[in-house]
């Protein structure tokens, strides 16, 4: 146990470190990004004067090394600043997107690993059948086809087409959980599908790669099923890959959905970093990046301790 605490305790460590590094990059990219933000905010007709007055108020004229303590202290303490576009705090606008683009990613997350896995299973377990074809099929198929265009054509045929769900826009968690739900269904769909067939291709590799090990045919060997020794043995111990690989899709579905929310006009946090490189809004940017980059550093560490979980090897190593 101590052994495992220690593990954990350094991976903690080596993460933090790595967010320190990540802040540092996202500021020095921030502060060579072309374009003065008091410009943007206050018109080209602007005096120079003017201009130094406010650049002086948002600290634009301090030393780079007591702006980015200013920064990551404010970000730690959960004082992200006052966007210059929205005129509003930081923190709120991003903790309203991510009310929009948090279930999103979940839901689009929990419907791709409902189709991936079993697919994935069952063509590895009927490899060369049609089963087998007809999930690579779906995999090239949903790999090939960008998201954005599934959205349209999904507004065409079940929004605009069928009227059964709206066609885009939010209604809000206010409007009621059964709204707010049926505004995500399409864009779940389209963000979904693509990552889902990523995934049963990663799936039905692994299952196969752990189908050929000795451990399994001693088991089949000893008398056990083929149906158990799938799911007593194959399966947990072809999910690490799949895990991994699911982590990564969920901070990108976080992060990459922005294509997704413009189709459906989805006030989301995609939508918002767009809106604010497109204004140069300096602090909306690097806070939302900042904040992604958290949330898969986050999602690594939850990858790592479930690795501990699933694979009785690296349990054993940490004893």
């Amino acid at each position: 146990m101590g052994r495992l605490a220690f593990l954990v305790g350094r991976r903690v460590g080596s993460l933090m470190l790595t967010l320190v590094a990540v802040s540092a990059l996202i500021f020095l990219v921030m502060d060579v990004l072309p374009g003065d933000p008091a410009a943007a905010m206050l018109g080209t007709s602007a005096s120079e004067e003017t201009l130094a007055a406010l650049r002086h108020a948002m600290g634009l004229d301090l030393p780079l090394i007591v702006r980015y303590g200013r920064w990551i202290g404010g970000f730690l303490s959960g004082d992200l600043g006052t966007s210059l576009t929205y005129g509003v705090p930081v923190a709120g606008l991003i903790a309203e997107r991510l009310a929009v683009t948090l279930p999103l990613a979940v839901l689009a997350m929990t419907l791709s690993v409902a189709l991936a896995l079993p697919l994935g299973v069952v063509a590895a377990t009927r490899k060369g059948g049609l089963a087998d074809r007809l999930a690579t099929l779906f995999a090239q198929l949903s790999v090939a086809v960008p998201g954005f265009w599934v959205g349209l054509l999904l507004i065409a045929g079940l929004a605009v087409g069928l009227g059964l769900m709206p066609a885009g826009g939010f209604p809000g968690w206010n409007a009621g959980v059964c709204a707010a739900l049926k505004a995500l269904v399409l864009p779940t769909v389209a963000l979904a599908l693509p990552q889902a067939g990523v995934l049963t291709r990663v799936t039905r590799a692994a299952v196969l790669e752990v189908m050929d090990e000795d451990f399994v045919r001693t088991a089949r060997a000893k008398g056990l099923t083929r149906r158990a020794a799938l799911w007593h043995h194959v399966v947990p111990n072809a999910l690490p890959p799949v895990i991994t690989i699911a982590g990564l899709q969920f901070t990108f579905l976080i992060a990459g959905a922005v294509l997704i929310e413009n189709v459906f006009a989805l006030p989301g946090l995609g939508r918002l970093a767009f809106q604010a490189l497109s204004q140069r809004d300096i602090l909306v940017i690097g806070d939302v990046v900042l904040l992604l980059a958290a949330l898969t550093i986050a999602v690594n560490f939850l990858i790592d301790l479930g690795y501990l979980v699933l694979d009785p090897r690296l349990r054993a190593a940490t004893s």
